[in-house]
């Protein structure tokens, strides 16, 4: 059996100008304690318009944060909202790319789509095309983290053009 625990980032009113900070502070202290007591996992979570349930817009800066402070535990999307219109595949995927190398192999990606009407609404998601475009983008994702080189997609939410492996060049040069 794995333990580990989930960071919401759940902050209730009345917030002051240190609310967030101080919230990230003690966020990134119990994820050193959970890796200093053999926790398995920390979990950040991304959500978006949701003011009080979760502050936790970009949640690959505060595992980044994790991962300098901490040595075993592994780092946890859970999730990363993956419907095109929210975060494009090739972002997810050099998101994933850049947690795993900075953590030294100790990235999870976990990828849903939002749920409520004030988060999809914020970008446009209509709630019956939510699962369709979740499952294209990490879909995309995926193919572009293994994929070498990336051989393109034309689907219906994500069109994304043939692109070299990360760290291949592609020939072009940039001129003066």
């Amino acid at each position: 059996m794995k333990f580990g625990g989930i960071h919401l980032m759940q902050l209730p009113r009345p917030w002051t100008t240190e609310s967030e900070h101080r919230l990230l502070n003690e966020a990134l202290e119990l994820a050193e304690l959970a890796d200093q007591s053999g926790l398995d996992y920390v979990w950040g979570s991304e959500h978006h318009f949701l003011e009080e349930y979760s502050h936790s817009a970009a949640p690959e800066h505060f595992l980044a944060a994790c991962s300098q402070r901490t040595k075993n535990i592994r780092l946890a999307h859970g999730i990363i909202q993956t419907p095109p219109s929210i975060n494009h595949p090739a972002r997810v995927a050099e998101r994933i790319a850049m947690l795993d190398l900075i953590s030294n192999g100790r990235c999870e990606f976990g990828m849903g789509s939002g749920a409520t009407a004030t988060e999809l609404g914020g970008f446009n998601v209509p709630q019956e095309e939510k699962k369709a475009m979740q499952l294209e983008g990490f879909r995309v994702a995926l193919r572009m983290l293994v994929e070498e080189p990336f051989t393109g997609h034309d689907g219906r939410y994500v069109k994304a053009p043939p692109r070299p492996h990360l760290g291949e060049s592609d020939g072009s040069q940039a001129k003066d």
